[in-house]
């Protein structure tokens, strides 16, 4: 790919899903089961995740919002039918809200898996958390260091946009986004270091491997890194979305932000790692209900006004791809109605049953939570 800001910025997304037994809800160990009739509807779309409790997919690179959405919906609807012949359902939360229990513990058999699991031991069995990695290609491995380095500062947003896992094994966390405090235990977690060159971020992974703290170099999780599979920018910060509505405003956003990072020029401003960090967890604890650290200038701002001056800073190239009234109302209605924490929480409150909370982020055969069908 040419190095050349004008090449269009294709976006593609992947979803993590719970797999939960059909009649009682708790996390069930069947991908066994699940993956060859997914594979059977989605072909090599459909992958298996590190918990033998969850299953993943993944959409092609995509120009249009309008074709990224009809792939998550089918995706969505594909899996849902094939766990159903598994007697299973398709939960969307990024964390399971009730008791993950043995079978929510079970490792996938692949030898990776089970390499990752030897070595990390109670922190890969607990890991049945779920997120939402958006993809948007970048011309050169430097251009992805250089998108990195600056898009840093506008991650928190992402994740309050998108938090929805307030509750861990049956209780309320007190968190948007728990999923963010389970994952933060890697050690290449959270908001990465400023890199002067795609050179030196090699140079750290190497040594990382090296001193076997990671397996290899597909296990640095920052919440944004050059993927070591295609030349794309991937941003992992968000916990999966319930609707399909969010997850089409966020990844819409994200390349925005990406195509905005890209252009920019001059110095960039090498944030405090120390900023970074406590703006993630303020995003992951209040969501989009207090106020956010927004470490662009150090300020403390109403999640609303934030979201709002991201919305400004990406005017010009959504005003350039047509998508600018589209993504203004999805962001919204996010803001109008809460992300999905806020709803997990809503169910919760009608009568106080985890059981509800279940069923209020399980997908109906349409692809939507709330098993409408």
């Amino acid at each position: 790919m040419a190095d050349s800001l004008s090449t269009p910025l294709l976006v593609g997304v992947e979803e993590e899903f719970l797999l939960v037994d059909a009649e009682t809800g708790a996390p069930t160990a069947r991908i066994s089961d699940v993956m060859p009739r997914a594979a059977a509807l989605a072909g090599d779309q459909a992958q298996d995740e590190l918990h033998q409790a969850q299953i993943e997919h993944a959409t092609t690179a995509c120009d249009s919002l309008a074709d990224l959405r009809r792939q998550l919906v089918t995706l969505r609807q594909s899996f849902v039918r094939a766990a159903a012949a598994a007697g299973s359902l398709v939960v969307v939360s990024g964390t399971y809200p009730g008791h993950m229990g043995d079978e929510g513990r079970r490792i996938t058999s692949k030898d990776r898996y089970q390499a990752l699991a030897a070595a990390n031991s109670i922190l890969a069995r607990e890991q049945l958390i779920c997120g939402c990695h958006i993809h948007v290609s970048v011309p050169s491995p430097q251009r992805a260091i250089d998108v990195m380095n600056r898009i840093r500062a506008w991650l928190p947003l992402l994740l309050a946009l998108s938090g929805n896992s307030p509750f861990w094994e049956g209780e309320d966390t007190g968190f948007s986004s728990y999923r963010t405090e389970v994952w933060a235990r890697w050690p290449t977690s959270g908001p990465p270091g400023y890199f002067a060159s795609h050179e030196e971020y090699q140079m750290l992974l190497d040594q990382l491997v090296a001193a076997e703290v990671i397996l290899d170099k597909k296990m640095a999780y920052w919440d944004v890194r050059p993927s070591e599979n295609f030349p794309t920018v991937e941003i992992r910060v968000n916990d999966v979305m319930s609707r399909v509505d969010d997850v089409v405003a966020v990844a819409g956003l994200v390349r925005a932000l990406v195509a905005t990072c890209a252009r920019e020029s001059g110095p960039v401003e090498n944030y405090r790692w120390e900023l970074l960090r406590a703006a993630n967890w303020r995003a992951a604890r209040t969501g989009l209900a207090g106020d956010l650290l927004f470490p662009v200038d150090g300020s403390t701002r109403p999640a609303a006004e934030a979201i709002r001056s991201l919305l400004s800073h990406l005017a010009p190239v959504l005003e350039e791809r047509g998508e600018r009234d589209e993504l203004e109302d999805l962001t919204a209605a996010i803001l109008r109605r809460g992300n999905g924490a806020t709803l997990q929480r809503a169910a919760y409150g009608r009568r106080h049953q985890i059981r509800d909370v279940i069923e209020s982020v399980t997908l109906g055969r349409d692809g939507s939570p709330g098993r409408a069908d």
